[in-house]
């Protein structure tokens, strides 16, 4: 079962090879939603009634919730809601302008700053979103002439500033260092310049790019490295500085990039490094110059949850301790995480259906994870994706592990 059409075909390409006469056939044509709505078992776009942190309210269910990437806990956090509201109240909802035009404030600059301090670089530049921020640094640096490399597990927004970008775009298979040197001899052959972007901690398995492999490959090669901490920032390392400080180098990556919409319990994107490649994206960046600004209560948001961050180092201690307590309980009853390293711990199903039908049950029995299928995952790598949180309570993960186990024993899948 797909997402993206029946039997795994995109329906895209299908209406390509009939020769469509309207652009609108291929959406008639989709009916896996309404199929899966009509089952009951549709296990996206739920509608969450409240969010309590490590428990929510979703249509009307109590429930754990386990399926959120708010790691450190902070989106319930009362001092980064009050700063929100206080630049909410002094500065209102929108800048209403990029921020090329009227959207850089006071509080853009001095989260900058902020971000480029806390990774050692010289500048940095705050997006609106994380999505953004990757398209804009691809879509500044890579030019044509140029070889754009990118792992084959990367998040969509680093695959799709890849295409956007003007340069050649090669893929080397997941965390394989050697493929990655074989793709960059290739680029040298060609006489392309490489920027090679890759993801700190993959947001699908909770693996970790293993950074010492990939950051030895560009040198050899030549290649300039950017490491996207999405979500490594607040959970690798002992203060939560992501990836470099994980494997203890830092500067290895001559760009760091991420979001503040995970650990920093806000939404907008940002990028730090050398002082003359940030202030080329500001003017190349296309989401830069083409999108309205972060609102200021989102930017006083991060900054608060950054500050917080540093202040309380045991948020990222308790993070990854209630990820190996989760982590290891389901080991122990048999269950498939895969490479899991981080607090984003996977429950490998297999099956499309099996794995929809899971979640849907755990939904009804007051735990709420994501069930994810192809082309998300490999076909016949249905799982589903539970993460941890450093407030989550022991009682609350010994109760999802509960429920888990029995819903899993029901469908026969331990």
């Amino acid at each position: 079962m797909s997402v993206t059409g029946g039997s795994n075909v995109n329906p895209h390409l299908s209406a390509s090879k009939a020769r469509i006469k309207d652009v609108f056939t291929p959406a008639r044509r989709f009916r896996v939603p309404k199929q899966v709505r009509a089952m009951g078992v549709m296990p996206y776009f739920r509608e969450l009634t409240r969010n309590e942190g490590p428990t929510c309210v979703i249509e009307g269910r109590d429930c754990v919730m386990m399926g959120s990437n708010n790691y450190l806990g902070l989106t319930t956090d009362l001092r980064v809601r009050e700063a929100a509201i206080k630049a909410l109240r002094e500065e209102g909802p929108s800048l209403t302008g990029s921020r090329l035009l009227n959207g850089t404030t006071t509080g853009h600059i001095a989260l900058e700053r902020k971000i480029a301090a806390l990774h050692g670089r010289e500048d940095a530049l705050v997006f609106t979103t994380g999505y953004q921020a990757n398209i804009g640094i691809l879509t500044a640096l890579g030019a044509e002439g140029a070889c754009v490399v990118v792992d084959w597990q990367s998040h969509a927004s680093i695959q799709d500033g890849a295409r956007t970008s003007k340069a050649r775009v090669d893929r080397f298979q997941h965390n394989d260092a050697e493929d990655l040197g074989r793709v960059l001899a290739k680029a040298a052959e060609r006489g392309e310049p490489a920027l090679v972007m890759v993801d700190g901690l993959y947001s699908m398995e909770g693996d970790i790019a293993p950074l010492p492999w990939i950051s030895e490959q560009c040198k050899r090669h030549g290649a300039r490295l950017v490491v996207d901490d999405a979500h490594a920032l607040g959970v690798l390392g002992p203060s939560g500085r992501g990836t470099e400080e994980h494997f203890g180098m830092h500067g290895a990556a001559d760009l760091l990039c991420g979001t503040f919409s995970k650990s920093l319990a806000s939404i907008g994107g940002w990028v730090a490094g050398e002082a003359d490649v940030i202030d080329w994206m500001r003017f190349f960046g296309r989401p830069m110059v083409f999108s309205a600004s972060l609102p200021p209560a989102s930017v006083a948001a991060a900054s608060a949850a950054l500050d917080i961050m540093l202040a309380e180092p045991w948020r990222v201690a308790r993070v990854n301790e209630n990820a190996e307590y989760w982590r290891r309980s389901l080991g122990s009853l048999g269950f498939d995480t895969g490479a899991s390293a981080s607090p984003i711990v996977p429950i490998i199903i297999g099956d499309d259906l099996k794995a929809i039908m899971m979640g849907k049950q755990l939904l009804d029995a007051g735990v709420y994870v994501n069930p994810v299928v192809h082309p998300a995952v490999p076909r016949d790598m249905a799982m589903l994706r539970t993460s941890v949180m450093a407030s989550h309570q022991r009682s609350h993960l010994d109760q999802a592990l509960d429920v888990v186990e029995k819903v899993a024993r029901k469908l026969r899948v331990i």
